[in-house]
């Protein structure tokens, strides 16, 4: 049942428009991603299925009885409640009845009917509606959500912008609206946050649609892809892996259609100019019924050109030493807490070396120390010969803001043409006017192009990078990850996009573990490890103090595997059965065709009787089998 559908919808600002008659329908139940590149009007379309905008045209149906629950980009709770207060608030009826049923239950000791009677109806009612889960059930949602329950009393004022953000979006999964609208929820979210909420929205049973340039997360959570291109959508089926691939199929065959039928075209109209050079009444004749064919065409348009992205390719320098990176012993604390300790790894050359870890686990301070911009606490590391770095951090702190764009990239390689300078900032969608702009009114994926920008131009050999994708659109994150896969330095690099690190990463730095792990392999080789382990420790938190399964434990398993084996006993039983009354009916057709026209048919005989001679071999066994399952009494 469609729940959720959008016609002709258009939005404009004066002549500018955003969208252009967007179409679709939703399914109830469905979990749909918006994709498009920054400013296509993602969050513009949401804000008019939810009410809040207006469309200039067009029409949107939500199903009557459907609630909505919204969460737009960064909306950060302001309160002064605590943590597990704001999230009581989200259930004010059941709030009520909780009080009212303690006044009730004051007076319960006068024993009167009138007090009885209405103390029973609303505890009745109390419990249907989960009053006595809702608190726990709070909590619960606090912890999944990375709030531990030492956090449960604080107040939202203390909290930063990023848990601000978090708990806005707790608060609502608590609500558990018809229909669930989220504006780029993974921000601010380290990767065990991520998995839960990931598991949650993959079990959510409500209707779901959600913006987000994780491409990760689209591809575990959704089950279809709302692409919003050049002012139009289009809805495809499947995850995010699967949308590229469909997209690219259609948009080839689209382009296929189009050059045919530009062929065909432009056939005809040689046939008709042909035939109007000959000039005679039958050349005329043919001539214009060609033109009325071709008028009649129903014309295929040329695909529109892709929006504009970014592209890169890092210059290299001379080669490094193979030794790129020593870290021996490298502690990090800040007053009495200690982000990491005993920290050694060593970096080989053309590694692509990914830290990984909780928020606060300090990975980005672990680059900052190896930039050379905090001291660690203790331990030393040395870079290795010919080493020459570049170094791209997530808040663009190496970018003045009282400069131009233009003035930002070439006071950096003053020895460059004004034109070489321009063409370079083209190539990341800086043009025209836009090389003017100050650097302080950039947007963040202006001042990240930007920082790129600079990036490409440096002889390096080395890369640091810390969150590159942050602020990036999809087709600007595919492109950057298509520079670094054939970039033929060394790369270490801070990234929660789970995407990006699984297309990249030969080698991971787990600052979550204790102590922290250096592991040699892709990042989906260290996830199996790391369920591998997790399984190990299960099995042996199940294990009694002698090193042995517990008696009870051990008859649970046997159990289970005698109850595995008898279903597939009878699986077989009941297979075995119905093959033999489909062989024996089998038989009975080849008989009966026999018998009748095959008999003087030398061809057809022959090949009825070898299918026969099969059937009865096969039969045979079978009738074998069955014996054996009868002897047994099974």
């Amino acid at each position: 049942m469609i729940v959720l559908s959008c016609k002709d919808v258009g939005l404009e600002y004066g002549d500018k428009t955003i969208l252009s008659g967007i179409t679709f329908g939703i399914n109830e139940g469905e979990r749909v991603g918006i994709v498009g590149v920054n400013g296509a009007g993602k969050s513009s379309l949401i804000n008019i299925i939810s009410g809040k905008y207006s469309a200039s045209s067009g029409s949107v149906f939500v199903s009557g009885d459907k609630t909505i629950g919204v969460l737009e980009q960064n909306a950060a709770l302001e309160s002064d409640n605590t943590l597990i207060g704001e999230m009581l608030l989200t259930f004010p009826e059941l709030l009520a009845q909780e009080k009212r049923l303690s006044e009730l239950q004051v007076k319960l000791a006068d024993a009167e009917p009138d007090v009885i009677s209405a103390y029973t109806s609303l505890e009745e009612r109390f419990r249907e509606h989960g009053g006595y889960e809702f608190r726990s059930r709070c909590k619960g949602n606090l912890i999944n959500m990375d709030f531990g329950e030492d956090m449960h009393g604080m107040r939202i004022s203390a909290l930063s912008g990023g848990q601000k953000t978090r708990l806005a979006l707790t608060r609502l999964l608590i609500m558990n609206p018809d229909i669930l609208i989220l504006d780029e929820p993974t921000n601010h979210l380290d990767e065990e946050t991520l998995v839960r909420l990931e598991n949650q929205l993959s079990n959510y049973r409500g209707t779901l649609l959600v913006i987000s340039h994780d491409r990760y997360f689209l591809d575990r959570v959704t089950t279809s892809i709302l692409e919003i291109e050049n002012h139009k959508a289009e809805l495809y089926s499947g995850n995010y892996t699967k949308f590229v691939e469909e997209k690219k199929l259609r948009r080839d065959s689209l382009e296929r259609a189009y050059k045919n039928q530009q062929k065909e075209i432009a056939r005809i109209e040689a046939y008709i100019e042909q035939q109007r050079r000959w000039n005679r009444e039958r050349n005329i004749i043919a001539a214009e019924s060609r033109m009325k064919a071709l008028d009649r065409m129903e014309k295929i348009d040329r695909p529109e050109n892709a929006p504009g992205s970014i592209r890169l390719s890092f210059s290299t320098a001379l080669a490094s030493a193979n030794d790129v990176l020593s870290v021996k012993g490298l502690s990090k604390s800040f007053g009495g807490k200690k982000l990491f300790d005993s920290l050694s790894f060593e970096l080989k050359r053309s590694d692509r070396l990914f830290i990984a870890g909780p928020n606060g686990s300090g990975k980005s301070t672990l680059i900052k120390i190896l930039m050379g911009f905090e001291e660690p606490t203790s331990g030393y590391f040395d870079f290795g010969y010919n080493i020459k770095i570049a170094y791209y951090d997530q808040e663009n702190q190496n970018l003045d803001p009282t400069k131009t764009v233009l003035d930002e990239l070439w006071d950096s390689y003053d020895d460059l043409t004004q034109t070489e300078i321009r063409n370079t900032l083209a190539l990341f969608m800086f043009r025209g006017e836009d090389v003017f702009k100050l650097v302080g009114d950039l947007s963040g994926g202006e001042r990240a192009r930007l920082t790129l920008a600079k990036l490409i131009l440096s002889k390096i050999n080395l890369l640091v990078l810390d969150e590159p994708t942050n602020h990036l659109d999809i087709n600007s994150r595919d492109a950057l990850e298509n520079a670094l896969d054939a970039f033929d330095g060394t790369i270490i690099a801070v990234s929660h996009d789970r995407y990006f690190v699984k297309k990249l990463a030969t080698r991971m730095l787990d600052l979550g573990a204790a102590p922290p792990l250096a592991f040699d392999g892709t990042y989906e080789q260290y996830q199996s490890y790391k369920a591998i382990k997790s399984a190990q420790i299960n099995e042996n938190e199940a294990q009694n103090s002698t090193g042995t399964l517990s008696e009870g434990k051990e008859q649970f398993l046997l159990a289970k595997e005698r109850a595995a084996r008898k279903r597939k006993l009878e699986k077989r039983k009941a297979f075995v059965t119905e093959e033999i009354a489909r062989i024996e009916k089998e038989l009975d057709r080849i008989a009966d065709e026999l018998a009748g026209d095959a008999g003087s048919d030398y061809i057809l005989a022959q090949k009825l009787f070898e299918e026969q001679t099969e059937l009865e071999e096969t039969l045979m066994a079978l009738y074998e089998e069955n014996e054996e399952y009868l002897k047994d009494g099974n």
